[in-house]
């Protein structure tokens, strides 16, 4: 989502028109992203006021596919969470019973008030036995006044204080890629992932299978490619560059 179809909450030219070519042309699709801070009725209305329609069953979070991963783990387990309602509801909705007494887990997602009394918490919960799980490894986010720092880095700080490495489940785990592709009913084969970033978009659609097109209108510039030892199947200016792609496809 972000960098492909909004840039703080501001639609990038062309997103519109390719979520109205994809729902014209009935290609299913997903809108996935790692934040886990919304839930996907959140994200929906946030998308239509930038002009964006679609139904809060097309969007696909890294609360939701962590939520997913542990209801098949453990059915009806226990989990003390730091984040927001994107990840409490979706683990509420699974079936998570959510505690700070003895539970199985510990999960890390994305919050904008990280306090120093819930680390504390989740790393004596840690030092105790609960499992740790982080929604993504992102080490910062992006804010109009700039870098914040995000999960990845709360992540770490964990860890160094506990020596527990979390398992992360959203990009760039394929994990991810293939909960998306089990939502979607679709194939690996038959499928295209769209994402700004080399490091997390494109190196999951690759080794989930998926075709891939690198849009440079988020965090990767063209320059950087070069750097990865893989390469996106296409690489375009932005999103609005996929819409005759689409129509093509679908002819």
């Amino acid at each position: 989502m972000d960098g492909v179809l909004v840039r703080e909450e501001s639609a990038i030219p062309g997103a519109a028109d390719f979520v109205r070519t994809l729902q014209q042309h009935d290609r299913r699709f997903l809108l996935l992203t790692n934040n886990s801070i919304f839930t996907a009725r959140d994200l929906r209305a946030r998308l239509r006021s930038s002009g964006i329609d679609v139904p809060e069953s097309a969007i696909w979070t890294s609360a939701l596919a962590t939520a997913k991963f542990l209801a098949d783990q453990s059915p009806g387990g226990s989990a003390y969470v730091i984040g927001e309602a994107g990840m409490t509801s979706a683990l509420h909705d699974s079936g998570f019973v959510l505690t700070d007494r003895d539970p199985e887990y510990v999960v890390l997602g994305e919050t904008r008030t990280y306090s120093f009394e819930s680390i504390t918490r989740a790393i004596r919960l840690i030092e105790g036995g609960a499992r740790f799980i982080a929604t993504n490894p992102d080490a910062t986010g992006p804010s109009p006044f700039g870098t914040l720092p995000a999960t990845g880095s709360v992540a770490a700080l964990i860890t160094r204080a506990t020596g527990i490495e979390p398992y992360y489940v959203g990009k760039p785990n394929p994990l991810m890629m293939r909960s998306a592709l089990n939502q979607l009913e679709a194939h690996s084969e038959s499928t295209v992932m769209v994402g700004d970033r080399m490091d997390t978009d494109v190196i999951a659609g690759i080794e989930a299978g998926l075709r891939t097109v690198l849009v440079l209108t988020g965090s990767t510039r063209r320059d950087d490619v070069a750097r990865f030892p893989y390469r996106p199947t296409r690489i375009v200016d932005s999103i609005a560059d996929v819409v005759p792609i689409v129509a093509e496809l679908a002819g």
